[in-house]
């Protein structure tokens, strides 16, 4: 078994149908989020470099389709024609890290239609999930104002996979660790972490507690204080911390109780202990809301750990996206579906100042304030270029986020930005739209014939 089984059934029945058919001709699947989720202004691409990971390395063996045929209840000879399938398609993406809107292609795929179906699935899955998470992330880092955060989300996501994508998705958005250390070793970012409850507890003592840790642990140490009572586990730590000389750099945490009056009564008794450079870190069940509530209120903490609610991305664990095909051997399609109508024909996106993006065609001519989102990461099924670095990823996503408009980065509230479409893929919208109507309302037994489209300016954009 391979990972080319990784996939909804539906995606193989269909792929042997069309091998049956001898429907090979290449077809274009375009990959988009409908609409937000409530209090996002924005989403931030990710999953691309799993996705294309996957697609060069898709080979259906002797052994899947031997699977396929057990889930299908089907003789094997049903399933052979899938056999030695790879991805031999091009791949159109925005890059990880930039910002994106509702309706916009993260992603398009143009190959023949059998490999081009068999992959919707996985593509889907790592493209919604990770797009989820580092969404999250960002609002993580604008709430904090500044202030770093840290990753602690490992023990509550959705398995190990999921755990590592959150710490390298964290990083993206800019967090300063995680305490994941395959993450950290791997990606190359700062591994970060204090202690348990249970250590304390296991100690006959607080202080032997701390006294032990500072043993294993040299340069600054992170006590972790609300074991038992908190403002006296302060005042045990700033003892041994002042006793050992490890001040500098040093902190302590707080992981429970009213975070924002702690802080408070924590830094007063570090200060009266001359431990002015001691800082203090807040973690247990942190998001960017109660980040955003902390820093608004001035609490006096200097570091935000992030777990569970960011790992999941409790408020909005999942992205209405989709995966759709837009044109097969050159013919525009789209869906009528009610509530779910799409846009045919292969895209772009050009991004405006303030995110006034437009929707255009993928042949179309930039607006002279525009540039294309998407670019070719895939060609013949290899991809185009070197995979890009964390650093790089970063970077994109601090330049977007320095340029969208401050009522999209609203925690509370926020208001995203709208994409509209160029005139062009409007009216092409328009008349595949008019020709499949006549056709269903004929009862023709053959699918429309694509029309010529004609350049224009831009009007709202169909979703």
């Amino acid at each position: 078994m391979s990972d080319a089984t990784t996939t909804d059934l539906y995606e193989v029945t269909m792929a042997m149908s069309y091998l049956r058919e001898g429907m090979t001709g290449p077809a274009t699947f375009s990959l988009f989020v409908r609409d937000l989720p409530a209090e996002r202004g924005f989403l931030v691409a990710a999953g691309l470099e799993s996705a294309l990971d996957h697609l060069s390395g898709l080979h259906v063996g002797s052994t899947d389709v031997d699977d396929f045929a057990s889930a299908l209840h089907r003789p094997r000879r049903d399933l052979e024609p899938l056999l030695g399938l790879e991805f031999t398609g091009d791949v159109r993406a925005v890059p990880e890290g930039r910002i994106v809107l509702a309706g916009e292609p993260l992603l398009e795929v143009t190959a023949p239609l059998p490999q081009a179906q068999l992959v919707e699935t996985y593509v889907l899955n790592q493209l919604n999930h990770q797009t989820a998470i580092a969404s999250k992330a960002a609002r993580c880092v604008i709430a904090a104002a500044g202030h770093p955060v840290v990753d602690f989300s490992l023990r509550r996501t959705h398995g190990p996979q999921a755990g590592f994508q959150a710490a390298r998705l964290g990083a993206v958005a800019g967090f300063a660790g995680t305490s994941n250390v395959a993450a950290a070793t791997t990606l190359g970012i700062p591994a970060v972490g204090t202690m348990a409850h249970s250590f304390v507890e296991a100690f006959a003592t607080e202080e032997d507690a701390f006294r032990a840790f500072a043993r294993a642990h040299s340069g600054p140490l992170t006590f972790l204080v609300d074991t038992y009572d908190t403002e006296e586990g302060v005042r045990v730590a700033a003892r041994v911390l002042r006793d050992l000389d490890r001040g500098p750099g040093s902190a302590v945490r707080l992981d429970s109780g009213d975070l924002g009056a702690l802080a408070a009564r924590v830094r007063a008794l570090l200060d009266e202990a001359q431990l002015r450079d001691v800082g203090i870190v807040a973690s247990g069940g942190l998001d960017e809301y109660a980040v955003d509530d902390l820093v608004r209120s001035g609490a006096p903490i200097d570091t935000y750990a992030v777990g569970t609610r960011v790992g999941v991305s409790a408020d909005a664990p999942y992205l209405d996206s989709a995966y759709k095909m837009v044109e097969y051997d050159g013919r525009p399609v789209m869906k009528l579906s009610s509530a779910k109508v799409t846009a045919p024909g292969p895209k772009q996106v050009f991004r405006r100042p303030g995110c006034a993006d437009v929707i255009a065609l993928a042949d179309e001519q930039p607006p002279d304030d525009g540039k294309p989102l998407l670019g070719t990461v895939m060609r013949g099924g290899r991809r185009t270029g070197a995979r890009p670095t964390l650093g790089e990823c970063r970077q994109r996503f601090a330049a977007d986020l320095a340029v969208l408009p401050s009522a999209a980065r609203r925690i509370r509230g926020p208001v995203a930005p709208r994409a509209t479409a160029s005139e062009r893929l409007g009216e092409l919208t328009d008349r595949v739209r008019r020709r499949i109507e006549e056709h269903l309302s004929a009862g023709s037994p053959r699918p429309p014939e694509p029309e010529p489209t004609t350049r224009g300016p831009y009007r709202s954009a169909p979703r």
